[in-house]
């Protein structure tokens, strides 16, 4: 199947339950699902032969698909596998295999587009055939946003690989465009949260470039509540759940960030690898095994907040082509 090398879904039951009401029953039920990835936003180890294609290694991710190809070349490669990729009939497999959710990433410039980028747009219809798809086959969506201006971590997964490091949290535009976008995000899906019941407000903000962008992030995830719970601007609230992600700090870090009672309908998303870093690559079985029990250990350490493994593989090599970038 064309997702069998995208990442799944779980869910860790909290011993409390959030007073609010998604179409859901987060905190009761497990989530199981499997991510959307590579369609939306293109990244090279998923759709190799796109790049491929292109004839030219300086195309490395979505921001120089369009910066150095003809915009109507790329514009009519893209509409080929978005039209192609993910289909249907997908949709029907992941229902009848009794999945609950599926993870659909999507990039900033779906929504909006600066004159300093150079995205080709045309994503937005295929996010609505996607709710209306997971409507037909009893599935939920996860709307992650999965890319902010200026990158949120320097990876291609984020549209714009940069090698120095990531950007978004340096320029106060950025942060603001950021906030912005996501608000028009839930505008757009406001008649949907019955399917697209979770907001995932940034994918994999990189915490680990240090103290500025931790501070950033933690105060975008506190406005990003403020939009998604109160679209309204008043006191209204939504059944939004708000999946942040944990930075890659780890569960335990965010314990007794952003909880109850005073915020309600808060998740935390976690990625749960052992490829991407040459000390992971390096370990034996028994290696890996503990480092699995280890993220198990993690995950259970959840004190407030709804947990979700929004991405991970049993994989252990980096083997596939372009995993590490492509170039690399």
């Amino acid at each position: 199947m064309r997702f069998s090398v995208i990442t799944a879904l779980a869910l860790t039951t909290l011993s409390s339950v959030l007073a609010f009401s998604p179409s859901f029953p987060y905190g009761k039920r497990k989530v199981r699902g499997v991510n959307l990835g590579g369609w939306l936003v293109l990244e090279p180890w998923i759709s190799p032969s796109i790049f491929d294609n292109t004839g030219n290694p300086d195309i490395i991710d979505e921001w120089t698909f369009g910066l150095y190809q003809n915009p109507d070349v790329a514009l009519a490669t893209l509409q080929k596998h978005w039209d192609t990729f993910i289909t249907e009939d997908d949709f029907a497999a992941i229902s009848a295999a009794g999945l609950t959710h599926v993870r659909l990433p999507v990039g900033h410039w779906a929504f909006d587009v600066s004159d300093s980028e150079p995205y080709i747009q045309g994503q937005l219809p295929y996010v609505f055939k996607a709710i209306e798809w997971a409507k037909k086959y009893d599935l939920h969506v996860i709307l992650d946003l999965h890319s902010a201006p200026g990158s949120q971590n320097g990876f291609d997964n984020s549209g714009q690989r940069l090698d120095t490091g990531p950007n978004w949290h340096r320029r106060k535009e950025n942060i603001a465009r950021t906030n912005k976008i996501l608000k028009q995000i839930v505008a757009t899906f406001q008649n949907e949260t019955t399917v697209a019941d979770t907001i995932a407000p940034l994918n994999e903000p990189a915490g680990f470039f240090g103290q500025l962008i931790l501070n950033v992030t933690k105060q975008y995830w506190l406005d990003s509540y403020q939009s998604i719970r109160y679209p309204e601007g008043d006191s209204t609230k939504s059944d939004l759940l708000v999946l942040i992600h944990d930075t890659f700090q780890g569960i335990s870090y965010w314990n007794g960030f952003m909880s109850a009672p005073q915020y309600e309908g808060v998740g935390i998303d976690t990625h749960v690898y052992q490829m991407f870093n040459d000390q992971t690559v390096r370990l034996n079985d028994t290696g890996h095994i503990q480092q699995a029990c280890s993220s198990a250990k993690d995950i259970q350490s959840a004190v407030n907040m709804y947990v979700i493994v929004g991405e991970w593989t049993p994989s252990f090599h980096d083997c596939a082509k372009y995993l590490n970038g492509l170039g690399r």
